[in-house]
């Protein structure tokens, strides 16, 4: 990327991209405007024209919402949100965007977000474009926000057969050295051919990694009992009432947990 930088503005309200135009305005070393869209679709078109090195994006807006844009595209920008909603700074900022807007636009909220793209683009020996992290931790999280596909059994292997475990009759997941094992209501174990991070990822939200070596179904545990250096003993509903304790630094998805 070269300065002043290709950028596109994307918002539905007139008078917040007309301000947001007359500001950047104000700082064409860094940017030049090439095109605006009043929603997300027009966005992708937009885009995909112009290939963009910076988008100043709103996400509440019709036809596709700023996230649901950004899940569409195959080369990230770097991405400045705007929005009048905390809650939605907040997630964004979260996300690892380059930065957030609350809207309406101050330039003194601005000059730090410049002084931020800035700093990104010139990373890395000085030369613009190098460096941008920003891209593809928004590309990788995007992937994360999509819906997981339901699933409502696991397969194991016990000798000649293959046996399909519901998932309402899974307890917890246990890793023992190189293997993981899959406990069921009725107090039986089974080798599975997964790891407990792959199984993070697939299994539904009530599912919760409370250490390094255990998952446990939160619809079956039965209690919780303090343990020490913040630690805590699950006992599940299984036939062995089988006790998981978790890890130290878990300790604040547990505590979420009691909260609901």
């Amino acid at each position: 990327m070269q300065f002043p930088l290709k950028t596109i503005l994307i918002d539905d309200e007139p008078l917040a991209l007309s301000r947001l135009r007359r500001l950047l305005e104000k700082h064409t070393d860094t940017f030049t405007i090439v095109s605006e869209a009043k929603n997300g679709a027009e966005g992708l078109v937009e885009i995909d024209r112009h290939h963009p090195d910076v988008i100043f994006l709103d996400i509440e807006m019709p036809l596709l919402n700023g996230f649901e844009m950004l899940s569409k595209l195959t080369r990230m920008p770097l991405v400045v949100f705007s929005t009048a909603y905390d809650q939605y700074a907040i997630r964004a900022f979260e996300e690892n965007s380059v930065d957030y807007l609350l809207k309406p636009v101050e330039n003194d909220r601005l000059m730090k977000t410049i002084e931020k793209i800035r700093n990104i683009t010139q990373a890395g020996n000085g030369h613009p474009g190098s460096f941008n992290p920003y891209s593809e931790n928004l590309l990788r999280l995007l992937e994360e926000m999509k819906p997981k596909k339901e699933i409502f059994s696991l397969s194991v292997k016990t000798g000649d057969r293959i046996l399909l475990i519901p998932m309402t009759e899974i307890t917890h997941f246990e890793a023992e050295e190189k293997y993981v094992f899959l406990n069921t209501l009725d107090g039986q174990k089974y080798l599975l051919n997964y790891t407990l991070t792959s199984l993070e990822e697939k299994l539904p939200k009530h599912y919760l990694r409370v250490s390094r070596a255990g998952i446990v179904n939160s619809h079956h545990i039965k209690e919780i009992q303090k343990h020490f250096n913040g630690k805590y003993v699950i006992v599940m509903r299984d036939r062995k009432a089988s006790q998981v304790t978790s890890g130290s630094t878990y300790g604040d998805a547990i505590r979420h947990l009691l909260d609901n």
